[in-house]
């Protein structure tokens, strides 16, 4: 670590680049070469039919298969470091890139999903790599505090917004191809920057070879486990009816059991792979909180779009422009995010503007569930929930490194890292849970109430048998379609209470959040300040 550290204080003064590349071209090239690997991230998620379809799977393996990926970058996280110190910088982005690049050309020839999973997973360890040597070069050239903030901006600005800017972008390829042509895409957009950084980089190394003896895989299988197996609960758990099942069961017990070999061997051990004294610090854990929570209530736009494609039967070509006004809020959030963290703004003007964003989005979006509606209903609702994101995001992580001193800052990193996967995964299972188990109340409810007396009933079906018999169906049949049609339409209003149901609860969690906040001043007390160019983001 102490040699990691001294390297990336020498890099600035050091030639790692050759003269005649230009220093905004390095800029543009390092973060080029996270968008590729931001993209896939997220990549299933942004057509998961046609995903699901392709690989003759069902949608819960293809939100599997994001958070494998999603598990190799936490898991991997703290223990590249180490291979950082053991190759150089040339060395070290031509291995990971080339191992990317084959990882997405066995994705593009695969389609058996169980091959997809251990790749999605190797992606997700190769994303790490990349993205933390990308960002930490970046950090070495700008040597103030105002550039290292908009850098770390710019890049979680990149990440937030992966999800509509897949959509957008890959709306027409998967309608036009198979739904693997998007994995040959990200091979050739790593391309011109493998090629750039080839022939700009150095061989110069800036540190001696610091070996790979006493490498601490043991604490990186424990914890990438417990991360494979957290993503599994969260995602079949309902569907297998939770403890009732043996798999559920017995992964729950794993996590348990691995888990506490994992606290015995952080504690004991003079290196831990997570240096756990950072949970000493009270605003590091407030700050973890909304974090979580934010990320819970990100992924809740997730139901917005099943609602305009399964309700309002958009496709995903006007779902995705309509997701353009998400987008542009995640970017204009950003922004001003950013400009009130360089002028040192206390963290609750930052914090309550966004939360009051995220609840205005949800109570607006109750109210406006309905089985008709018009679509330019939801331009503001949208933008307004990617407002409030692009508000909370960066500023929370810099909190949460800000909270604890610099030489643990790593470990602070690494462990915010690890709720934003949480509550990932916590989201897909209440989301899960509700629609599975809220759908399948209100459809009881409503079979409690409509009865082949009721008036209204009565009125549907004789109007439905009589328009089916107007285009030329027999009586006997078109009262069996009427009746099809009133169930259908009854799935319909299930999904629409479902959708109501999850965004009250989320109602009641934002507003138990502002209090929260409000309620306790001593969160001014850490200043937002990146106080190191040695941290490596989160």
């Amino acid at each position: 670590m102490s040699m990691r550290l001294k390297s990336i204080s020498m890099a600035r003064q050091i030639p790692i680049f050759k003269r005649w590349a230009p220093e905004w071209l390095i800029k543009i090239i390092l973060f080029s070469m996270t968008l590729p690997g931001i993209i896939i991230f997220f990549l299933p998620l942004s057509n998961i039919n046609a995903a699901a379809g392709y690989y003759g799977s069902e949608p819960a393996d293809i939100q599997f298969a994001v958070a494998l990926f999603y598990a190799g970058y936490v898991g991997f996280y703290s223990l590249e470091r180490r291979f950082f110190s053991f190759l150089a910088a040339k060395e070290y982005f031509l291995i990971f890139t080339t191992l990317q690049i084959l990882a997405c050309l066995v994705c593009y020839y695969t389609r058996d999903i169980y091959i997809l999973f251990p790749v999605r997973f190797l992606q997700g360890m190769l994303f790490a790599g990349n993205v933390n040597l990308s960002l930490t070069l970046m950090f070495t050239r700008v040597s103030s505090e105002r550039g290292r903030e908009i850098s770390f901006s710019v890049f979680f600005g990149i990440l937030i917004c992966a999800l509509p800017f897949n959509n957008l972008i890959t709306a027409d390829l998967i309608d036009s191809y198979n739904f693997n042509i998007v994995y040959k895409t990200a091979i050739f957009s790593y391309l011109p920057g493998l090629i750039f950084l080839t022939l700009t980089m150095s061989n110069y190394r800036p540190h001696a070879r610091f070996p790979l003896y006493k490498l601490d895989w043991q604490s990186f299988v424990l914890y990438s486990i417990m991360l494979v197996l957290i993503g599994y609960i969260a995602i079949f758990g309902q569907e297998y009816y939770w403890l009732e099942d043996i798999r559920i069961l017995g992964s729950v017990i794993g996590i348990i059991g691995l888990g506490l070999l994992s606290i015995f061997r952080q504690n004991s051990n003079k290196r831990p792979y997570i240096d756990l004294r950072v949970f000493r610090y009270r605003n590091f854990k407030v700050g973890l909180v909304i974090l979580f929570i934010m990320y819970i209530c990100r992924f809740a736009s997730g139901i917005t779009n099943n609602y305009l494609a399964m309700e309002l039967h958009l496709d995903p070509f006007h779902i995705s422009y309509i997701n353009i006004f998400n987008l542009s809020g995640l970017v204009l959030g950003v922004i001003v995010a950013c400009c009130m963290v360089l002028q040192k703004k206390k963290i609750q003007y930052i914090w309550v503007p966004g939360f009051l964003m995220l609840l205005a989005f949800h109570a607006l979006m109750y109210y406006t569930f309905d089985v008709q509606a018009d679509e330019f209903n939801y331009y503001i609702p949208l933008f307004i929930q990617g407002l409030g994101v692009g508000l909370i995001m960066v500023p929370t992580i810099i909190f949460i490194i800000s909270s604890v001193p610099v030489s643990i800052g790593p470990s602070a990193a690494a462990t915010a890292l690890a709720i934003r996967y949480f509550g990932f995964c916590i989201s897909i299972a209440l989301i899960n849970f509700y629609e599975l188990f809220e759908k399948s109340r209100h459809y009881n409810a409503f079979q409690d109430h409509l009865t082949a007396v009721d008036p209204a009933v009565k009125s549907f079906l004789h109007q439905q048998t009589i328009k089916l018999m107007a285009k030329g169906m027999s009586e006997g049949h078109a009262v069996k379609a009427a009746h099809r049609l009133l169930v259908a339409r009854m799935n319909v209003q299930d999904h629409v209470r479902f959708a109501m149901d999850y965004y009250e609860m989320m109602v009641w969690l934002l507003s138990g959040s502002l209090l929260l906040i409000i309620l306790f001043p001593y969160l001014n007390r850490t200043v937002l300040y990146l106080r190191s160019r040695k941290l490596s983001p989160a």
